[in-house]
């Protein structure tokens, strides 16, 4: 997947990790200064959007598809306080690093030519489904699985407020994007990281990734094994989170969690949801379509939680036959339909 090696406080990098079922080995201090809410908020008649009740469960109706199993919608699952962005808008992000073109689309790119790419993706997906508005977003890794042991050991590098800063600034790029900044703990642990990046978190327009591939609680090195988080780590993350969002009367945080194996996240029906967060469990593997396909259907399917995403890997997908990217028609015949979308 996306284990990233760092050599004189450089990302110089990237290998991958084999996934699960269909991936073969391919080899796989904050600054100081301070963003300003005022630069960054989204436009206001976005914010405070009332939740329509009945417009919710119909919507989370939609997204099932057709699922006759009772697996979807998810049941007993609380309403969102008002501004929510799901299940009434598609997000669409570009991923990566600033400091790597080897990481994703977002670093690979300059931001004018990543935007008219991310742009043309956004229109696929407001043609296929023209019910659904597409959110726009980028979505940042801001700290990395290290290759190195670092200062502290943890095997993590955490980016500077600086880099983060721009990511902002190309967000304000096009109006009313969303940015998503993702944690890779390594021999850290998401309690200790979570700090380091929380006067972001208090933006209106700045959201939670995190990834379990890389949360070694065993202490192996990162891309030497797959990580995993509990639904107690989740519960952690979404209790944070809300406290946050209350304390500063902000709309609902979105909250991606990462995950191609079964082990990547354990006990998922002890996940606590709340109206103040929207959890979305990202299908994170790559691979030829069939076996994207089996992953998603085991481990975002069959372990439903709240909303579902989908991730496409602009190179890693096409390394085997048919070599091909799958289309957002393809991805709307999924049960459920995902509500975000990730390129890599």
């Amino acid at each position: 997947m996306k284990i990233t090696k760092i050599v004189g406080g450089l990302l110089i990098g990237i290998a991958t990790i084999s996934t699960f079922a269909y991936c073969t080995s391919d080899a796989k201090k904050p600054g100081s200064k301070t963003a300003s809410n005022d630069t960054t908020k989204v436009e206001e008649d976005n914010l405070r959007a009332p939740v329509d009740t009945a417009k919710y469960d119909q919507l989370v109706k939609k997204l099932a598809n057709g699922d006759t199993t009772g697996k979807w919608p998810v049941k007993n699952q609380p309403y969102p306080i008002d501004g929510a962005i799901l299940p009434f808008k598609r997000i669409v992000v570009y991923y990566g690093n600033l400091h790597s073109k080897k990481m994703g689309a977002l670093g690979e790119y300059a931001p004018k030519e990543m935007w008219s790419r991310l742009n043309k993706e956004i229109k696929r997906w407001e043609k296929v489904d023209p019910s659904t508005p597409v959110q726009a977003g980028l979505h940042y890794i801001a700290a990395v699985a290290s290759g190195t042991p670092g200062k502290d050991g943890k095997y993590i590098n955490r980016m500077g407020n600086k880099q983060i800063d721009s990511v902002l600034k190309i967000a304000k790029m096009r109006p009313n994007t969303i940015v998503f900044l993702d944690l890779q703990v390594a021999l850290s642990n998401i309690k200790a990281e979570l700090p380091h990046i929380q006067k972001y978190l208090e933006m209106p327009n700045v959201h939670l990734g995190i990834d379990p591939e890389f949360s070694m609680k065993d202490g192996s090195l990162p891309g030497k094994k797959i990580g995993t988080y509990d639904a107690a780590d989740l519960n952690y993350v979404t209790g944070y989170l809300a406290d946050i969002v209350k304390k500063h009367n902000l709309t609902p945080k979105v909250f991606v969690v990462h995950r191609f194996t079964k082990k990547m996240v354990t006990n998922y029906k002890s996940i606590k949801l709340r109206p103040e967060v929207q959890i979305v469990m990202h299908m994170d593997g790559w691979g030829e379509p069939d076996l994207k396909l089996g992953t998603y259907r085991h481990f975002i399917y069959g372990e439903p939680v709240q909303f579902t995403g989908f991730k496409i890997f602009y190179k890693n997908d096409l390394k085997k036959e048919p070599k091909r990217l799958m289309t957002p028609e393809e991805l709307m015949k999924l049960k459920p339909i995902p509500s975000y979308i990730q390129y890599q």
